[in-house]
């Protein structure tokens, strides 16, 4: 008997959402902890296989998967619906993360700027004034 080529993409689909979701159960568990350096997602491997995953998935035909057996469907289903779920925490704890760590970016710069900010008096101003350089804020990733 032949293997169904539909079913071993699935079989693969499954096996890589499975793999990826593992990836992101540790990236919360790092982000939570407030480790981000820890993440399970910046390891080249699991990047290659989002991007394996993602090429899977869109070149899947949902026509061609009824030939599937129902066992199979249903834990295809199964596996891409606890994949979206996790996938929308793990982009909602980034998405903190960022807003936290650009805040206290913005925090700093604006106490450096404010350090070094002159003294204002009502006396009017010298010519030549120039105010204190400002800082710039690169904006990066966590």
């Amino acid at each position: 008997m032949n293997p169904n080529p539909d079913s071993e993409k699935l079989e693969r689909l499954i096996t890589m959402a499975q793999r990826l979701m593992t990836a992101m159960e540790a990236d919360i568990a790092a982000l939570r902890a407030g480790n981000p350096q820890a993440m399970a997602s910046l390891d080249p491997e699991i990047q290659r296989l989002s991007m394996m995953y993602s090429r899977e998935a869109q070149s899947l035909d949902p026509s061609r998967t009824k030939s599937a057996p129902e066992a199979l469907k249903k834990r295809l289903t199964a596996a891409t619906t606890k994949f979206r779920e996790t996938l929308g925490l793990h982009q909602r704890l980034l998405t903190r993360m960022r807003h936290a760590s650009e805040g206290i970016v913005k925090a700093v710069s604006d106490e450096v700027q404010r350090q070094r900010a002159p003294t204002l008096t009502y006396a009017p101003p010298k010519s030549g004034y120039r105010p204190a350089n400002v800082p710039m804020i690169f904006n990066g990733v966590v």
